[in-house]
């Protein structure tokens, strides 16, 4: 008899529960939302571009003359004026020239004297007739040949004292020594081309930025546009430049057209070095002080139900409006449904619209004159509804919950919108 009565009473329970879940829980998948917040504030486009840094103003300091460097005064960072002695050629061998040289010159002036007394007694003998044509032409064209072998020799003198003095290296300008190539005792050859022996910036508080932009973005580029690079070194520090150039020879590589673009950028503090790697943003457009909305906003789909209730609240708000206000609304581009409905931003068009929860937990969607992006927020230039704090919809997920419990948190929540 018991064993009978327990199951009854389990069968009661499972009729029980039974009626409940199918009578009693409404239980269904309902939608949660995610929230961006309407903000004011400064927005830009840049274009983002990769450069090397460079003194403003550097000067190759090489020798035009082969040799040995005897000694060297300087170091690298060593500020240097203008004049200054740098290094030193051996000039043993280019002494031993222009002593050479000196006595090719004394030699050849020798020979021109005695050639010109010759010519001015064959002229005076020519005159009264005592010497032939032929030899007083002789006599003169020996005399004009030692005086070009003369003159020859002057110019080789000057050009080894010349060589000499090229083996005292000076500063051609006041600055600082940013590299040094060659050491004491090293062997220079200037046979072909002058050796670059010293780098010399001419002034590091002012540095500039030899960036490479893409074709595709190069014509948004303009000379006095502002920039903002960092460098690895201070990763949390920008810097500002202003474009001074472009440069109008392109470089190709891999098959990618570049043009370079010269910045040039304050650098008192002495942070920026040579060779730095820069990454810059060039300001294209900006806006200062504007009311923005979250991308994402732009892009949230709403439910067939969301759209379903907005269209009868909208139509139940017109439907109490006068005639003339109707009409008025109805003309308006993109008024009717379906046009924008989904918040659809169209590039072209500088139009889109954004969803929230109003006060008495509704939802209402606003359409909006849309301005400038940044890729994360979208300046708004026109909305009817939107004001800086607000809380726009930017995404959902389905949960399951009471349907009760959930407009009583909808409403709840909106009210705090």
């Amino acid at each position: 008899m018991k064993k009978k009565i327990l199951i009854y009473g389990i069968i009661i329970v499972g009729l029980l529960a039974s009626i409940y879940f199918l009578f009693f829980n409404d239980e269904s998948p309902v939608q949660q939302f995610t929230f961006g917040e309407v903000i004011r504030g400064d927005l830009s486009t840049t274009i983002t571009s990769t450069g090397t840094i460079e003194a403003l103003s550097t000067v190759d300091v090489g020798t035009q003359v082969s040799g040995r460097i005897d000694k060297i005064f300087v170091d690298f960072n060593d500020h240097v004026k203008k004049g200054k002695l740098l290094a030193i050629l051996d000039t043993t061998a280019l002494w031993l020239q222009v002593k050479d040289a000196e006595a090719g010159l004394q030699k050849a002036q020798a020979q021109y004297e005695q050639t010109n007394a010759q010519f001015q007694l064959d002229s005076s003998l020519y005159a009264k007739g005592l010497s032939s044509e032929i030899d007083f032409i002789t006599s003169k064209t020996a005399k004009e040949t030692a005086l070009s072998g003369y003159q020859s020799a002057k110019t080789t003198l000057e050009r080894a004292k010349t060589n000499l003095d090229y083996a005292f290296i000076y500063s051609p300008i006041n600055g600082i020594i940013i590299n040094r190539n060659v050491e004491q005792g090293q062997t220079v050859a200037a046979n072909f081309s002058a050796p670059t022996l010293f780098i010399i910036a001419e002034d590091l508080s002012k540095m500039r930025i030899l960036a490479s932009v893409d074709e595709s973005d190069i014509g948004q580029i303009k000379v006095g546009q502002d920039a903002e690079f960092t460098v690895q070194a201070y990763p949390d520090n920008e810097f500002k430049g202003k474009v001074v150039q472009i440069r109008l020879n392109p470089a190709v590589e891999s098959n990618v057209v570049n043009y370079t673009v010269v910045v040039d950028a304050d650098n008192k503090s002495n942070l920026l070095l040579p060779g730095m790697t820069a990454t810059i943003d060039f300001y294209i457009e900006k806006r200062n002080n504007v009311l923005m909305v979250p991308n994402t906003a732009l892009r949230f789909q709403p439910t067939e139900t969301m759209i379903e209730d907005f269209r009868k609240e909208h139509e139940q708000q017109m439907a109490n409006l006068p005639d003339s206000i109707k009409n008025r609304y109805q003309n308006r581009p993109g008024f009717q449904f379906g046009q924008n409905m989904r918040g659809d931003n169209n590039d072209n068009s500088k139009r889109g619209a954004v969803w929230f929860v109003n006060d008495k937990g509704q939802y209402e969607m606003s359409f909006l004159q849309l301005g400038l992006t940044d890729g994360k927020n979208t300046e708004v230039v026109r909305s009817r509804n939107l004001k800086e704090g607000m809380k726009v919809i930017t995404g959902s997920t389905e949960a399951s919950t009471n349907s009760n419990s959930n407009q009583f948190m909808m409403r709840r929540f909106g009210r705090g919108l």
